[in-house]
């Protein structure tokens, strides 16, 4: 309620902010004919001075000039206002997301320690603690890793390694390790087509890219996921289309889903856990690599393409690509340097 009630308020002072702007053009230009067309007629009369032949069109100009650059800085003013509370509403979103997925964890691993110092548990079933204790430190150790690395993608901090790779087998490689991570059985993954080319990429960073399409595709699917790859190379980019048969995406989020912070909540899957990051960084890493992704659903429970374009080596954008591998042949001799010292 209190959200409607703020939206009307900016959809209300915007429109009145217009007319009021409009009526003032209007008042302006009333003011302007009238004084023309009343000395026009009647200066002479008043003093013999007075000569109007043309009109002031400079005091005219200066005057529409001044009210149209007010209503470009009301209508820019408006439209950062919105995009500000959009930000909050999702920051807010993000918060709550976070707490949760810090707390869950945490308190498990407070009941089990409290299980252990409170009652005589049998080592077996204390190593059974033992490891659920490790996968939860290990899942928050990864949460704070990915706001960590996005932090560090947005300021251009990280220390990538660009190097050059034959694009089918790395690809193939990454994708396969990213099933086996998330424990996709591999009747279910498909490979398809191939990518005869070279490539430009810093391995540990589209190693994530995957983790993030491969997580969501289990995440967002009912039943086991189902994933379908297909490779395939054009004049000047690779494309990898990376399909699954989850729940879909409607038309209205389809170009929503790489904003920062944004979740897509789904009545048929409530208990989906997440920041939020997943996609952000999925665009910000492949714009990094001088590559375009973007997303396909043809509906509600009619599964995702994600479309990953990435340029071929020597082929495309060559000057960006050597540029990465100058950065990192840079980095790497700086690296060698500081070591030996």
């Amino acid at each position: 309620m209190k959200k409607n009630r703020s939206l009307f308020f900016l959809i209300f002072a915007f429109v009145f902010a217009q007319i009021a702007w409009m009526g003032l053009l209007g008042l302006w230009i009333y003011w302007y004919v009238s004084n023309y067309l009343i000395f026009k007629q009647v200066g002479d009369r008043l003093s013999p001075k007075i000569i109007l032949d043309t009109p002031n069109v400079a005091v005219f100009v200066f005057g529409i000039v001044l009210i149209v650059c007010i209503a470009v800085a009301m209508f820019l003013f408006f439209r950062n206002l919105t995009v500000q509370m959009k930000l909050t509403r999702l920051y807010d979103n993000f918060i709550a997301n976070v707490t949760h997925e810090l707390k869950s964890p945490l308190a498990s691993i407070q009941l089990y320690l409290e299980t252990l110092d409170t009652k005589d548990v049998p080592k077996e079933k204390q190593k059974e603690f033992y490891a659920m204790m490790t996968r939860d430190a290990n899942r928050l150790k990864k949460l704070i890793n990915s706001i960590l690395e996005l932090s560090h993608l947005e300021q251009k901090r990280i220390v990538h390694n660009y190097q050059v790779y034959d694009a089918d087998g790395i690809f193939r490689q990454l994708i396969e390790n990213s099933i086996e991570q998330f424990r996709i059985p591999k009747a279910n993954v498909k490979i398809e087509g191939s990518v005869q080319c070279n490539c430009v990429i810093d391995k540990d960073s589209m190693q994530i890219v995957f983790d993030n399409l491969t997580d969501n595709a289990k995440k967002y699917s009912s039943a086991t996921a189902e994933i379908f790859v297909k490779l395939s190379r054009h004049q000047k980019h690779i494309l990898i289309e990376f399909i699954d048969k989850g729940v879909g995406i409607t038309a209205k989020f389809q170009k929503k889903i790489f904003y920062k912070f944004l979740r897509i909540s789904n009545k048929n899957i409530p208990n989906v856990k997440g920041t939020g990051l997943g996609l952000y960084w999925v665009k910000g890493i492949i714009k990094q690599h001088g590559g375009k992704v973007s997303a396909y659903s043809e509906g509600k429970n009619k599964g995702t393409c994600i479309r990953i374009e990435l340029p071929i080596y020597q082929t495309a954008k060559k000057f960006y690509i050597n540029s990465l591998l100058r950065q990192t042949a840079k980095k790497q001799k700086y690296l060698e340097r500081t070591n030996g010292e």
